[in-house]
């Protein structure tokens, strides 16, 4: 039996500039919206099928990604229903690991949600190695954080936001937290943005 209400995850590869949108996205869900003991807010990187049981765990999943509508950058959706066969058959890049194949497996292993809404990104940049969000991407986090409270209200598990002075435990390895990943980024001179530069010259 399920043991959570909600998996609140967020998926994608922060090595790689608007693909950690969903990522960076459920960073700044946990850090806003303090702890449900029925809701499990995950940071899903790039684990995939390492996935399947947090997955087959909740009984509703609202999900953060970066996807490739055909839209323009940056253009924020939700999706429900049908609307997820378009983001679960779509692969972003070579560097996303996909929730494809994790609801898949979960399904063949008897696992049916009650729901799924997926929030997501049109992406710009794919390319840069070690990058940030773009602007145009990054200004979608805060859209995406009203959307997926709104869903959250929705389902009946409305979030309650944390209290200023509240410690918030990062959901992963400290250092991959946005603002320790993004100060120590070597500079460009320091670092080529994409490819080893000795097979440049």
């Amino acid at each position: 039996m399920p043991k959570y209400e909600v998996l609140v995850i967020g998926i994608g590869n922060i090595l790689w500039a608007d693909e950690g949108f969903g990522v960076r996205a459920v960073e700044a869900y946990h850090r806003r919206f303090a702890d449900d003991p029925v809701v499990r807010v995950i940071d899903g990187g790039t684990l995939g099928a390492y996935l399947i049981n947090e997955v087959m765990e909740a009984k509703r999943l609202l999900i953060f990604d970066c996807c490739d509508f055909k839209d323009q950058p940056g253009t924020l959706k939700v999706l429900r229903n049908e609307e997820i066969r378009l983001w679960a058959s779509t692969k972003i890049s070579a560097h996303q690991a996909g929730m494809n194949d994790v609801l898949v497996t979960a399904s063949l292993s008897g696992y049916e949600p009650q729901a799924i809404t997926v929030v997501g990104v049109q992406p710009l940049e794919l390319e840069d190695y070690g990058g940030s969000l773009t602007g145009i991407v990054n200004e979608q986090i805060e859209p995406a954080l009203q959307a997926a409270q709104e869903q959250m209200i929705a389902w009946g598990f409305a979030p309650r936001k944390r209290d200023a002075y509240e410690e918030v435990v990062p959901l992963g390895e400290a250092t991959l937290e946005r603002t320790p990943y993004e100060e120590g980024r070597p500079s460009e001179n320091e670092a080529c943005r994409f490819a080893d530069v000795r097979f440049l010259k």
